[in-house]
């Protein structure tokens, strides 16, 4: 059965609850990145991926190349990442920080660094070569189809029209590739495998392409030895064709390649798997055969027919991504009785090229931001940091990467490893504002299995209880200090930073089973090594000493250039986060009696507090050390503002106003994750001007030809953020930034518009997201100012909300569970219905 002749229902979702009575809005636009011509470079192709898989179309005419990814697919094994000789350089650099000897504690932290992470790997390519493969000029059109999770690419060879589409299906575990055309015995076509792993290519007796290969034992291909027993990671690709009746399907054994001729349509379908087993198992010990696997998988899915995989693909893809929509205008004045929208960049450009009716490529979007500030691009590219969340990181999987779990080399930039000092936080910052709250959930299996190996190293490495987590992990859960430089290698409150994300995941969702089976015990964990890890200082406060701000220098008193120090203002923030978490967890569960938490409610104002430097800005350190980079791309010393809750508008004023001193001081420059980051910090600052302009200065689009190293962030062709290179942090990011900037929340307050930019987005709507105290919030504006809200939170929940907050006003509200309230622009309810009375047509 052929896609035409399906009809598929969507089923309703959160934004789908609540429509508002009074504000109009242009239909929505189709949420597509599109382009003119096919790839020529890497990000300059199309992601996709079903959380586990991920491919990269570059969509070539003559020849098309699809690389593949597994995200179990790393160099490396276990190994024990403790060191019993680290507890004496400990000492040695605790007692020259004492002494005010910052350069030389900076040298002698050297002897607390632990070993590389491993590196991310890839797996291969799919390559096709096509006959007749000249194309007709103007006809070339390639997209991501963002509603679907569905690429495509259109092109006219004389009078037949071509069409591939390509998906990764998360309940078929299958990268799925359908081809095309408008005249019947029109597709011909050779297909391989290839990869820049070691691996072997065979045909199978059902006429399907095996690739199976193994990732390397070491983190570099050098450090293997000639005779070394490959011990790495194993892996298997498998590849099956289906085509239309009347076609020819001819095996070409000596280059492992299949042929398809004169075919109406094919449909390729590649699994794989690996012999991972978990990350303290080693894979030569593993009892998984990656080659029976695959074709075991391959066997339970080739009799579904292409519609079947698709319509089962979309709908599961949709399920998560339809929660939430976004739907910003821009109108010509406010306040003004205008409302005509000015540029709401359509869909199709008369101008373009001259041609009507021609798609805008993204990247002339991209290019004209700058002084058309189209709303609908930061529509789009919203809705793609989702897609990208929903693609990398599902159920099961593996934690979102530095690059999500899309790689072409053999040796990405920093090894494409989940880095704790910033990174792999901002990528799950959207899962919970942005209403995919299963999508982290790889994220707290890692800090499983990071605390598993963290606690032994926080035993011999640190001699303390609990367990702990530096600055680089990898798949094999390496939670030690790292090598190269003490700025970032012995950082020692990535575990801590990653466990906030345990108790913001309670308090969006209220999940009581989570805090109590998940949450809990690895917040305990965590406070038991802080606990341990605080000293007392010679001024009555506790300290952490040796510490950093992360990835930055200063100037000791002695002229030299120098890191470490004690107290810096991010450890003592993340470690008040966690502090106040735990106490709050104990609360819900009646454990506010248990010993280690009345120690930290005596330990929590003792912490070292924030303190502002003459010039007016949130000091970075507990002195006042010269910065000799004052610009510098982290903004470590504000966690205590954003992502943090420890310092607020209506607790900390004179913080908050020493928080935008240090903004301005940072600047606006830098990778496209610092951007986002300052973003949200100016959102939550209730600053609507710079927040946007956060905004406006990362879409800016960047060079792919120059791949080197930089700090200039933007975007590529495809929508991938820069760093530069290309890091995913930013994109995953930068949905939260936009809904922080829509949205603000704790567990008893709502804050609605609290940082609008009223003349760029005077008219819109947002419906799904979700906030504090387990309520799902949407919001329409017009003119800049609130028009309607509607909020509830589960028939089978709670709500904890007290109070919304619009522009000074406060209205005490109480609101129960399963009744879907409509406020108007005073914050008067002016509606109310239960969820049950709700009916959709069945599905």
């Amino acid at each position: 059965m052929e896609s035409g002749e399906w009809v598929f229902v969507t089923r309703p979702t959160e934004k789908d609850l609540w429509n508002p009575t009074s504000t109009e809005l242009e239909d929505s636009r189709p949420l597509k990145v599109t382009f003119s011509g096919p790839a020529k470079y890497w990000t300059d192709g199309i992601p996709i991926g079903n959380g586990r898989l991920g491919a990269m179309v570059w969509g070539g005419v003559s020849s098309e190349l699809i690389q593949l990814n597994e995200d179990t697919l790393w160099t490396g094994t276990p190994t024990d990442f403790t060191d019993p000789a680290i507890p004496q350089a400990l000492s040695e650099v605790r007692n020259l920080v004492d002494s005010g000897r910052f350069s030389e504690a900076t040298k002698a932290a050297a002897g607390m660094f632990g070993k590389y992470t491993n590196v991310y790997q890839l797996l291969g390519d799919i390559k096709l070569e096509f006959d007749g493969s000249t194309y007709a000029e103007g006809t070339y059109y390639r997209e991501l189809d963002l509603d679907t999770a569905t690429g495509r690419v259109m092109y006219s060879v004389d009078d037949v029209e071509f069409t591939r589409e390509h998906f990764v299906s998360n309940p078929d575990q299958v990268i799925v590739t359908k081809i095309s055309g408008s005249k019947a015995q029109s597709v011909s076509f050779a297909v391989s495998l290839d990869s820049i792993l070691e691996h072997q290519c065979y045909l199978t007796d059902e006429n399907q392409l095996v690739m199976e290969g193994i990732c390397s034992e070491k983190r570099m291909k050098s450090e293997v030895k000639a005779n070394d027993d490959p011990k790495g990671m194993k892996f298997t690709a498998v590849l099956d064709l289906q085509i239309s009746n009347g076609a020819r399907l001819v095996r070409l054994p000596d280059d492992n390649k299949l042929k398809v001729v004169g075919a109406d349509w094919a449909v390729l379908l590649l699994v794989a798997s690996s012999s991972f087993e978990g990350p303290f198992v080693d894979p030569s010990d593993s009892k998984k055969n990656p080659t029976s696997d695959s074709l075991q998988a391959m066997n339970s899915i080739k009799k579904l027919s292409y519609s079947q995989l698709y319509s089962r693909h979309v709908d599961d893809f949709q399920n998560l991504f339809h929660r939430v929509s976004l739907q910003l205008e821009k109108s010509s004045g406010i306040g003004d009785g205008v409302s005509e929208i000015k540029n709401p960049m359509p869909s199709v450009n008369e101008d373009f090229k001259g041609k009507e009716n021609v798609v805008v490529p993204t990247v002339e979007r991209i290019k004209s931001f700058e002084s058309d500030e189209d709303p609908s691009l930061v529509e789009l590219l919203f809705q793609f940091g989702r897609y990208l969340l929903i693609s990398c990181s599902r159920p099961g999987t593996q934690v979102a990467n530095l690059q999500g779990i899309w790689n072409k080399d053999l040796y990405p930039a920093w090894d494409s490893a989940p880095t704790l000092n910033i990174n792999l936080e901002m990528n799950y910052w959207s899962s919970l504002p942005c209403n995919l709250r299963e999508c982290q959930e790889p994220l707290f299996d890692f800090i499983k299995s990071l605390s598993i190996n963290g606690s032994k190293v926080a035993q011999v490495n640190y001699v303390t209880s609990g367990w702990v987590a530096h600055h680089r992990s990898d798949i094999w859960a390496k939670p030690s200090a790292d090598m190269g430089n003490p700025k970032w290698a012995i950082w020692p409150m990535a575990g801590a930073w990653v466990c906030t994300h345990l108790w913001e995941h309670y308090t969006y969702t209220l999940d009581k089973d989570f805090l109590i089976n998940t949450a809990y015990p690895l917040l305990e964990g965590c406070a038991s090594f802080l606990m341990d890890w605080l000293i007392e200082g010679n001024d009555g406060y506790l300290e952490t000493n040796p510490s950093t701000s992360p990835e930055h220098m200063f100037i000791a008193p002695d002229g030299n250039s120098a890191s470490v120090s004690y107290s810096s203002t991010m450890d003592m923030a993340i470690i008040n986060e966690v502090f106040s978490a735990i106490v709050s967890a104990s609360e819900v569960l009646g454990r506010s009696e248990d010993a280690l938490v009345q120690n930290v409610l005596k330990a929590q104002p003792r912490l070292y507090p924030p303190k502002i430097a003459p010039d007016g800005s949130i000091m970075e350190w507990a002195l006042n050390f010269k910065d000799p980079e004052a610009q510098h791309r982290h903004i470590s010393h504000l966690f205590g503002l954003f992502p943090g809750h420890s310092i607020t508008l209506k607790k900390n004023p004179e913080l908050c106003k020493a928080a935008e001193n240090t903004l301005y001081k940072r600047g606006e420059d830098g990778p496209g994750w610092s951007t986002v980051w300052k973003t949200a910090v100016w959102a939550r600052l209730q600053n609507s001007e710079h927040a946007y302009k956060m905004v406006k200065h990362l879409i800016r689009l960047v060079d792919p030809v120059d791949q080197k190293i930089g700090f200039e962030g933007g975007l590529y062709s495809n929508l991938f953020a820069a760093h530069p290179p290309f890091q995913i942090d930013a994109n995953l990011g930068f949905p939260a930034a936009v809904s922080e900037m829509l949205v603000q929340s704790s567990m008893t307050d709502l804050y609605l518009l609290p940082a609008l930019p009223r003349d760029k987005w005077a008219k819109g709507c947002v419906k799904g997201l979700q906030a504090r105290g387990g309520n799902t919030v949407n919001i329409c504006w017009d003119r800049g100012d609130l028009q309607e809200v509607g909020l509830w939170s589960e028939e089978d929940g709670s709500c904890s909300l007290r109070r919304l907050h619009y522009r000074g006003t406060t209205v005490s509200t109480s609101l129960s569970p399963g009744i879907i309230y409509t406020f108007n622009s005073q914050l008067r309810c002016i509606k109310s219905f239960s969820l049950s009375e709700l009916t959709f047509p069945r599905v």
